[in-house]
């Protein structure tokens, strides 16, 4: 028989179910050993026509068979079994002594095993998939729970697992949460077929996100850009090469001008209506004299006409 695999103190519920396994696949009277204790030396007599403690030497081969897979049962845990193990339980007797002392020393007893299974009640009803959890991790964290569950507790029932994996999804998948619930038997449907549809619609999700978040890192960018470049915010015009100036400077140019011509035209304006020049019903204008440098003051529109043409 292939040995089996090495014992795992910190991952015993893993490794308990892993034994478990092989055993039965190899053997089911050396998992019936283990689980209920040796094959007992007994035989039916016929004459008494009663089962009756049967000694070695008038034993026939299909009882010393049968009685050997008390000890290949001993033996197929021993190879399982690290040294500091083994040391724990060389003094028990039977394959069944030897599981039991495993199971108490590494899952507790009873009392014990209330308690963790309490524990993992409680973190299966608080189980939650944040935003930014993907749905391989989310399902590795709530398998691992069901998983202890049902080790800890063979009676644990299972039919409520995709209905509680769709409440503890974040917000942003409810569209997908209800198009489930409306398109498929959640009563039907297993764990494994909603992870499978669950990531699919995440590939999605996340290219979305990917395309939103970079039309938002081109606005910031094109929002610092026209910070740190005032022409930009001027110059709308279309970009146009001429044979004697660059681009650039063309557009400088042109905003340039665009701005004086404006202020020219205020200016004319201003000028026409008489507003600008007067203020509370003087101004101060240069004198013609540099020399002197004197201010005259002009109190209405007709002397700054006369003064001008003079």
């Amino acid at each position: 028989m292939q040995r089996p695999q090495l014992f795992e103190s910190d991952g015993f519920i893993y490794w308990k179910n892993r034994f478990e396994t092989y055993l039965k696949s190899k053997d089911l009277d050396l998992w019936h050993v283990i689980t209920y204790g040796d094959f007992p030396p007994i035989q039916n007599n016929p004459e008494t026509k009663k089962d009756e403690i049967v000694p070695f030497d008038k034993q026939n081969d299909d009882l010393k068979k049968k009685l050997a897979k008390n000890n290949e049962a001993k033996m197929v845990i021993y190879n399982a079994l690290p040294r500091k193990e083994y040391e724990r339980i060389f003094m028990c007797k039977t394959a069944k002594e030897i599981w039991d002392s495993l199971l108490i020393t590494h899952q507790g007893n009873s009392q014990v095993k209330d308690n963790k299974i309490d524990i993992l009640v409680q973190h299966y009803e608080q189980f939650t998939i944040p935003e930014e959890e993907s749905i391989d991790n989310g399902f590795a964290r709530f398998n691992t729970i069901i998983t202890s569950l049902k080790t800890l507790d063979e009676g644990f029932s299972s039919k409520n697992y995709v209905r509680k994996f769709l409440r503890a999804l974040h917000p942003k998948w409810r569209a997908k949460v209800i198009a489930i619930a409306e398109s498929k038997d959640l009563t039907s449907l297993s764990l494994d077929e909603l992870i499978e549809n669950l990531k699919v619609y995440e590939v999605i999700i996340k290219k979305d996100s990917e395309m939103i978040k970079d039309k938002r890192e081109q606005s910031r960018s094109l929002a610092l850009r026209k910070k740190r470049n005032p022409v930009m915010k001027i110059a709308r015009l279309p970009i146009v090469k001429t044979k004697n100036m660059p681009c650039v400077t063309f557009l400088i140019f042109m905003s340039l001008k665009r701005i004086s011509d404006k202020r020219m035209k205020n200016k004319a304006k201003m000028d026409k209506t008489g507003h600008g020049i007067e203020k509370h019903g003087k101004a101060k204008v240069k004198s013609k004299s540099k020399s002197t440098r004197k201010k005259s003051t002009v109190n209405t529109k007709a002397d700054i006409e006369e003064y001008s043409m003079g």
